[in-house]
This record gives C-alpha cells, structure tokens and sequence, in this order.
C-alpha cells in the first residue's frame, strides 16, 4: 500500500489484515495530529461517518491547558463536543507505524453540523472558496526546517533541557559528509512519507550546526497544509524510533540561528500559472503585483499566525537569513517577502517570515488573505528593495514581540472582515494566554544575571 487510499481500497485492507489501526485525526491551533486511534474494523462499519471531540482540543495552549477567557468553550458552558468528520479523500498509510493507516477531519459544531469557524483547516478552506470564485486555484509550497538533537525526548526532558547536544558538529548546510549523520533519520523520513503519498522532493543539511530541511512538492493550498502536518509529525516520530528527537522550534539557543517555514505562493487557472506575464518586467503579472501588495500592506496584521509564541521572536535577527522587514526583493533573502523564478512560468513570491512553529492552514490562509485584499483592493506595488533589508527603512517593521503581533491582529478591519471578529478575537486570547504564562516565569537568564550582582 503506497500513497492516498479510496475508502473501497481501506476496506480491502482492513478485511485482508493488511491494515488494523486508523488514526482520525483532527489539526488543532497548534499545528499538531489530535485524535482518536480507531480498531479498524469499527472505523471501516459505522466510524467513517463521525466521531465525537471535546471543544477544549481547539482552545488550549501547547501544555494542553484549558485556557479560560474563551467564548467557544469554557467551564461555564460545560466543554461539550466536536463532531469530527473524516475527509475521506485524505486516507494514507502511515508506514513507519505498523498495519496503521489514518485520516483527517473537519470540525463541525455538534448541534448545527456546520465546520467550526476558527478551526484552522475551516479557516483555510474559506480563503481557498474566495480564490476559487476568482477563478483561481492557490498553489503552495512549505518548506520544514528543524534540528535533531542526539538525545530522546524522554531524556532531554528529564534533563530540564539542559547541555543540548545536535547530531552534526558544525554548519551542515548543503555539506553532503555531515548531513549523513542525520541519515538514520532523514532517509526513512523521506521514504516512508513517500510511501504515505507526500510527494517530499529532497532533504538538504540547513544554515546551522544539527539543523535539517525538508522540501515537498508544490501542490493546491490544502493538500500543501495537510503534507506540512503530516510531515512534522512523521519527523518527531521517526526521530523518537532511532531514539533521537527533532525540535521545530523557532530559535533554541542565542547563538545559533532560528528555524523557518517559507511559504511558496502562486496562482494557477486552467492549469497555468497566472502569476507569470511573459512581456511585463520579471514576468509578474498585474495580478502577482498586486497580491504581493497585500502582502506587504497587511503583513504586520498576520504575524501572529507565522509566528505564534514568545520564543518565535527571537528569531528575527540581522544577519540570520531570518526577515526584519516586510519588503520584498528579487531573489534576495535578507528580505520578508522574495520573488523566485522571475521571468519564468515558475515564478512565485516566498514569504520568508514564518517560523518552524507555525499552524500552515493558519498560516496560508492568512497569506491568501493578505493576498486577495490586495487583489479585490487593486493595490499597486512598489519597486523592489535592492542590497540587504537589514540596512534598509523601506517597508514597514515586522512587529518584534508577541505582544506587538497581538495588537496588530486585534486591531485589524481587514481580518475581521474576513473572519469575523469571534475568529480573530479566538486568536488574540491565545495569544495574550501565551503572554500571561510567559510573564509570570523567572528565566534562567534572570537568575544568573542578577542573583548576585542585583
């Protein structure tokens, strides 16, 4: 069995013993698999058509802490359920688990059965629907970096996270005698989402000492955002098998640089990239212009969803490939946003902002609403920037704390217009739950610099 399954096929397998266990899974605020795992006889008789999830699983933090301030579910309202629909259209083996295979669902409100509004995939769908009604299919591309650590989970955690030790010594960025070292790792991550119809192109050794990137075939935005997922899940358990771990965390130590997701973007019709003008300057058309003027009108207002805690911040530092500013250039990656493949049918604008950490159906959608207002705005773009944007005051600042990313989301009309306010005002609680748990902790930078000297 290798790559996407029909229902029909499942059932075959189930029957033949080839398949035992179905993993439904729901993609929470955070970006992670929550779920249920089914024995698959049942899932294949009557499971299929719904199962049930507790409301919290889409208002807690990554602690799984039920947050309270919400309005879609709280103690007062008593924390009853989800219904979780299988999209049957996204079975797959997941071959490094043994005879499982599993299943993605849409969230749906138990009483009404109409999908939940802040419920990321929903939330991207939505955006994907207004692209459609353009004409327009939205065509994606993440790219997954991350580092792995020589330590399993389990140990590192009982170490309190201390004397992190990578698995390559020094910078593995494209160095093919290093990047070996992750191989016990990375080939059968390669392979076996391969196997599980995730169409991963190659892997690479990043910028930085331990540090590894993924790369995935360019797709429609959904299936973009489902492969990311799949895909990060797959590397920490891969990584948990060779008793190993893999962190995507945006920024795990001061001196060494962060980890990035960039986002790829075009629009197709009819099979074309419409993006592309063969007689307009660098190939961008009148429509790639003025979607990558939303971009840079309405970047600040989507931070948060690209980068969705306090540590995602100390990413953004000059002289770490990691943007500043949003402006964009041609082909250049000091800058937020850079134009790839100009002056050919592939061209594309990738935005450079986003951390390892982010939700991709959050964070895509929020680039195809960015990029759409530009569009129904008739926004015009300026010149690009050229040289490095670290030196540049072009364009404006991405905001450089949470707590500045959740002001700009809160005060945004464009967003609440999209999403309405229940949505944006859902992610702005996150957000200031986040800042709250982070402000009432002493850090161990705090201690050691001023336990004495203070």
């Amino acid at each position: 069995m290798t790559g996407l399954m029909t229902f029909d096929a499942l059932k075959t397998a189930v029957h033949a013993g080839e398949i035992d266990t179905i993993l439904a899974c729901l993609v929470d605020m955070q970006g992670r698999l929550m779920g249920k795992r089914f024995v698959a006889e049942h899932f294949v008789e009557s499971a299929w058509e719904e199962t049930h999830c507790c409301v919290y699983l889409l208002a807690t933090d990554l602690e799984m802490y039920t947050v309270e301030g919400y309005q879609s579910a709280s103690w007062r309202e008593g924390y009853g359920d989800y219904v979780m629909k299988p999209d049957l259209g996204t079975i797959r083996p997941m071959p490094w688990l043994e005879k499982t295979a599993m299943v993605l669902c849409d969230v749906l409100d138990h009483h009404t059965h109409q999908e939940v509004a802040h419920s990321p995939r929903t939330m991207l769908k939505s955006q994907i629907a207004r692209a459609s009604a353009l004409g327009l299919t939205p065509m994606m591309a993440t790219e997954l970096e991350f580092f792995l650590f020589t330590k399993s989970y389990d140990a590192i955690r009982a170490s309190g996270y201390k004397s992190l030790e990578t698995l390559s010594g020094y910078n593995a960025d494209y160095n093919i005698l290093l990047s070996n070292r992750d191989e016990g790792v990375m080939r059968p991550l390669r392979n076996h989402l391969r196997a599980a119809g995730i169409p991963v192109e190659n892997s690479k050794g990043e910028a930085e000492e331990g540090q590894e990137e993924l790369n995935i075939r360019y797709s429609d935005a959904l299936n973009c955002s489902d492969y990311h997922t799949i895909a990060k899940h797959a590397t920490k358990e891969i990584a948990w098998q060779q008793g190993v771990s893999a962190s995507f965390l945006a920024k795990w130590h001061k001196d060494k640089v962060g980890s990035s997701t960039h986002i790829h973007q075009s629009f197709w019709k009819d099979g074309e990239n419409v993006f592309f003008d063969p007689g307009a300057e660098l190939g961008m058309s009148d429509l790639m212009k003025s979607y990558m003027a939303g971009l840079l009108k309405y970047a600040p207002d989507v931070t948060y969803f690209l980068a969705p805690y306090v540590n995602s911040y100390k990413r953004f530092q000059k002289g770490t490939f990691a943007p500043t500013r949003a402006v964009w250039s041609v082909d250049n990656r000091t800058a937020g946003f850079r134009l790839c493949g100009e002056n050919s049918k592939a061209v594309r604008v990738e935005c450079r902002i986003g951390g390892s950490d982010l939700n991709p159906y959050l964070a895509i959608a929020m680039q195809l609403a960015c990029g759409l207002a530009g569009i129904e705005e008739k926004l015009t773009l300026d010149a690009p920037m050229s040289g490095s944007a670290y030196d540049t005051r072009k364009g404006r600042e991405i905001p450089q704390t949470l707590r500045d990313a959740m002001g700009t989301l809160t005060r945004s009309k464009m967003l609440r217009g999209t999403f309405g306010s229940d949505v944006v005002d859902h992610y702005a609680h996150a957000a200031a739950w986040e800042l709250e748990e982070f402000d009432r902790v002493v850090t161990d930078y705090e201690i050691a610099r001023g336990f004495e000297r203070a």
